[in-house]
């Protein structure tokens, strides 16, 4: 039944084992005041790179200590994290694994209690409603950043790929969605400027591919992932008021700049968005590049996924945390362990 997702395949210069990702999850073990990942950190991509997953997807790595959004967010801003990571990714190579790193900057969706007492930066200064993720804290006010300030961050972005390259790691993915720095910029509803990165819809893409082209310069276009939504952290309720026309503006977007790997993320894979198709319908239709498919997804509905050519990969996150093994269950036909909210609070698996 799940045949499609053990086929081994490639993805430009990537040889993956399985069709199956490690779905990006924030975990929070690094060391909270530098940011370092230790041996825990280490034994837990191991384990899941010796079961067989195809494209591990690291849980997310700011480039900046202004991007960090909640405790234990390990870094790649310093040199210090490079040699930390490296002995991940030679334990994930050892395994014949691939392992990518998630650059994640989370803008104003954060509290000076987690970025060294300095304000939330973001387009424009608008506050978010809602609680820092564990610190339980309002949002603070974020600062609109100056042009100096967007142009430091695109420049964090490419030393962190620097980073990535010097620890090891296969590629990158940024995260540009869920309500965080790009996807803020990205939106109407956060990006209020004037200015180039502002006003219309390209300018509001700018910012993200400005990034987009300094990581693809670093570490290949081949090698790099973008991952974008409707969906943001702070704002269950909005959607795109047509998503037809979002979707479009996006891909033209990743054609400029010459992106090959989407991650279009969505809570339910299955949910239609827009004139009965679901958002990788959609993108599919438009998208001739690689998909990776994610979103609740059962092994049985990622298989009918790949099989109609909708995606090329899936990816699984719950599951994987409750499954260690989740490859082998999937080989020898065993059932899946379910996933528990407990298992996310306790230590490395």
């Amino acid at each position: 039944m799940n045949s499609e997702l053990l086929q081994p395949t490639r993805i430009g210069s990537w040889h993956l084992r399985t069709r199956i990702v490690m779905a990006p999850m924030t975990r929070g073990f690094a060391h909270d005041a530098t940011g370092t990942v230790g041996e825990e950190v280490v034994s837990y991509y191991q384990r899941r790179a010796h079961d067989g997953i195809g494209l591990i997807i690291t849980e997310g790595i700011t480039p900046s200590p202004r991007g960090k959004g909640t405790f234990g967010v390990p870094g790649l801003y310093m040199k210090e994290h490079a040699n930390a990571w490296r002995k991940v990714t030679e334990a994930v190579h050892e395994e014949g694994g691939t392992i990518v790193a998630q650059l994640w900057h989370v803008g104003r969706l954060t509290h000076p209690d987690l970025t060294g007492g300095l304000a939330p930066l973001a387009p424009s200064a608008l506050q978010a409603e809602g609680l820092v993720h564990r610190l339980r804290k309002p949002y603070a006010m974020p600062e609109a950043m100056t042009i100096g300030e967007i142009r430091e961050v695109v420049h964090q972005y490419r030393q962190a790929a620097m980073h990535a390259v010097d620890a090891g790691f296969d590629g990158i993915e940024i995260h540009g969605a869920h309500g965080y720095l790009i996807d803020q910029f990205a939106s109407e509803i956060t990006n209020r400027r004037t200015d180039c990165y502002g006003n219309e819809r390209a300018g509001r893409l700018l910012l993200m591919k400005e990034i987009l082209a300094t990581v693809g310069e670093v570490v290949g276009m081949e090698r790099l992932i973008l991952r974008f939504s409707e969906l943001k952290d702070d704002l269950p309720d909005y959607r795109w008021l047509d998503p037809e026309v979002e979707i479009e503006a996006y891909l033209g977007a990743f054609r400029e700049v010459g992106l090959r790997i989407l991650h279009p993320s969505t809570n339910t894979f299955l949910q239609p968005i827009s004139g009965g198709l679901t958002l990788h319908e959609h993108v599919r239709d438009r998208w001739d590049g690689t998909l990776i498919g994610v979103g609740g997804l059962s092994t049985s509905s990622a298989t009918d996924a790949i099989r109609s050519g909708v995606i090329d990969l899936a990816a699984f996150g719950r599951p994987l945390l409750a499954n260690p093994d989740f490859v082998q269950r999937l080989r020898a036909g065993m059932p899946l362990v379910p996933y528990e909210p407990a298992i996310h609070l306790k230590h490395l698996l």
